[in-house]
């Protein structure tokens, strides 16, 4: 595939190009997966952690310096096999070579290599995995976990009210952990019963608001979130972050993990319960309820609508279950 274009002299793409080496085009790939993909930020993380991995195992090899131009198809197939030999489950190797592929394509589009050896390269088989899932009764109990303890001060209290509004969007909106966190207080409204999220790419797309989740937020908002906030102006304001921790600042990723960690034990579930096992939970009960695949798809954020399919075989698996327990034949 010819190069789009000619890098200026001077430019950073044309300094990559005359380096000796893969490595010096890991910031250009980074800024092109930025700026010209349109990457989430955890996206852009993974794809550059799969890199850096990759460039590690180039450099212990004897021909460190290789080029984008001297990669060749065997060399990436003896980086496959150093992934696999590692014990990566297959999934993950799978991820790797896509990042490989995306840097690969990056170097054609730039000029700094003439062909993709890594588009040859063929991922791991997978076995199909279904989703784990909760029971509506597990998620009662789940979302009913958040309780301050008899004597908890106002501060305690205040974070018991966060961490039920947390966990009530999580299930209400089926939204990532990162899409959470990342709502505005402008992003919500509680009359209208939809938030507006953020989600993969910069997309931004509408989700709606059950009665629960907004008694939880209304509660949240109208006591717990101003003490949290303190009067801080940085977290005042339509603008700011909806969801605060106990210092005041807007609530990581990590700590909607810890939380659901957290309440999943307390609820009696297992400890394999995640923020995506929320979302998986979310799609799955909405298909049960007759929900449109299609529907289905724009609330979730799916990019394609074969990601989206994968609840339809995790229903089908519930029914067939519910069949064989209950059905005298069964």
């Amino acid at each position: 595939m010819p190069p789009r274009f000619k890098p200026k002299a001077g430019s950073r793409f044309a300094a990559a190009q005359a380096a000796p080496g893969l490595a010096a085009h890991a910031l250009g790939f980074q800024t092109y997966l930025k700026a010209e993909c349109g990457m989430a930020a955890n996206s852009v993380a993974a794809y550059v952690r799969d890199l850096n991995r990759f460039l590690d195992w180039v450099k212990a090899q004897p021909s460190r310096n290789v080029g984008p131009n001297a990669v060749t198809l065997e060399f990436l197939l003896d980086y496959q096999a150093d992934l696999t030999h590692a014990g990566y489950a297959p999934s993950t190797v799978g991820r790797h070579l896509v990042s490989l592929k995306q840097f690969f394509r990056y170097l054609v589009l730039e000029g700094a290599a003439t062909e993709n050896p890594a588009e040859l390269l063929d991922s791991p088989k997978l076995w199909d995995r279904l989703p784990a899932v909760l029971s509506p009764q597990k998620v009662e109990a789940f979302l009913d976990a958040p309780q301050a303890p008899a004597g908890a001060g106002e501060n305690e209290r205040a974070l018991v009210v966060r961490d039920r509004a947390t966990l009530a969007l999580l299930y209400a909106t089926g939204c990532r952990a990162s899409e959470v966190v990342g709502l505005k207080v402008a992003d919500v409204r509680l009359g209208g019963g939809w938030a507006r999220c953020l989600g993969k790419g910069n997309k931004e797309r509408v989700v709606g608001l059950n009665p629960r989740c907004r008694a939880a937020l209304e509660a949240y908002l109208a006591d717990a979130r101003p003490l949290l906030a303190r009067d801080r102006p940085s977290v005042s304001g339509e603008g700011a972050p909806l969801l605060l921790s106990r210092t005041g600042r807007a609530l990581t990723r990590a700590t909607v993990w810890d939380l659901v960690k957290k309440y999943a034990a307390l609820a009696g579930c297992s400890s394999k319960v995640s923020p995506h096992t929320l979302r998986h939970s979310f799609a799955t009960h909405m298909l049960a309820g007759g929900a449109d695949l299609r529907a289905l798809q724009e609330l979730l954020g799916h990019a394609s609508i074969r990601t989206t399919q994968v609840y339809t075989h995790v229903e089908h698996t519930r029914l067939k279950a519910v069949h064989a327990r209950h059905h005298p034949r069964g």
